[in-house]
């Protein structure tokens, strides 16, 4: 797996109790599931692609693993190739389902128009990216989105921590963050930078998110930002800034913070977009209505935060009618 931790999750009672199990009903196996049914389960059969978000990657990837011990007979293949990368294949036609951390963009959509691939779009988690210090930077606490902007935007010339604030120490930065093809660096890059893609090129980039997390926590001066669970599951070997907007106090991503809008600009939703020739088979039906049964608890599995419940039921909304056209 690519991220320690946070694939091949499964959701566990582990709370001890005395509880009385009543007694199937005629003709239900225990648990409730009838034979039919279990019948049916065992008789979808297929196989269901789905690349792109390295950020959703730990979202559907648990959610996969869960479904197929529930449908052995359905292979689903979960790989990142960043949010740009899987809509350059689901456009094509050449994609079950793609992960996204970002809407579609208005090229992307065309394409998908040109070459017949109609999608759903759906809502499945929110995000709070993440700007993270090595534990040695004791001297910066928290920056400005004023200061992320001018130290990440293209041309920015600057080379050190005190040529971002005097009070820092004359230390080299080293930057970190992800490629051009993930949705991370487009949604951050537009809310921070001003526009979409107005980065600065000399930065360490890379689609794999631990290995901008290893740089991060190999150097003193680094910096680097990406999504919010794999700053969870790394809090102990480096630092998350607080950031402030520029109209408040520096807010840090927590739980909390993310759900209810106050760490903003960098909250985000995160997407599944399923193709609707996908949708005419039925593992990709079974699968996708699991996803949204299951992900709300998988979603804070893996160290996402949950849509609000109405945001889920506006999803199986959509899913539904997508299926009945």
């Amino acid at each position: 797996m690519l991220l320690s931790g946070l694939a091949g999750c499964s959701v566990k009672d582990t709370a001890e109790a005395t509880v009385s199990i009543p007694r199937p009903a005629a003709g239900m196996k225990p648990g409730g599931v009838s034979p039919a049914k279990e019948a049916a389960d065992a008789a979808i059969v297929g196989k269901i692609e789905i690349d792109g978000s390295s950020t959703v990657y730990p979202i559907s990837q648990a959610v996969a693993e869960e479904f197929m011990k529930e449908h052995p007979k359905v292979t689903v293949r979960v790989n990142i190739s960043g949010t740009g990368g899987g809509f350059k294949r689901f456009k094509e036609g050449d994609l079950d389902i793609c992960d996204a951390s970002r809407p579609i963009e208005k090229n992307e959509l065309e394409a998908c128009q040109k070459n017949n691939v109609a999608f759903v779009d759906l809502k499945i988690g929110i995000d709070g990216i993440s700007v993270v210090v090595n534990p040695q930077n004791t001297w910066c606490k928290a920056l400005t989105v004023e200061q992320l902007k001018t130290l990440w935007q293209a041309g920015s010339k600057l080379k050190t921590w005190n040529e971002l604030d005097p009070s820092f120490p004359n230390q080299k930065i080293i930057l970190y963050g992800p490629d051009t093809d993930s949705g991370t660096f487009d949604y951050f890059t537009e809310v921070i930078c001003g526009k979409r893609g107005n980065s600065r090129t000399d930065y360490t980039p890379n689609s794999n998110d631990n290995v901008l997390i290893q740089g991060v926590q190999g150097d003193a001066g680094a910096i680097g930002y990406f999504g919010y669970a794999y700053y969870v599951l790394n809090k102990q070997t480096i630092r998350a800034l607080p950031i402030a907007p520029k109209d408040g106090a520096p807010v840090a991503p927590t739980d909390e913070t993310i759900l209810n809008g106050q760490y903003k600009p960098l909250s985000r939703p995160l997407f599944l977009y399923v193709s609707k020739k996908a949708l005419a088979r039925p593992e990709t039906v079974a699968f996708v209505k699991f996803y949204l049964d299951r992900g709300p608890s998988l979603v804070k599995e893996v160290h996402y935060i949950p849509l609000p419940a109405q945001g889920y039921e506006e999803s199986r909304s959509r899913f539904k009618a997508a299926i009945s056209e």
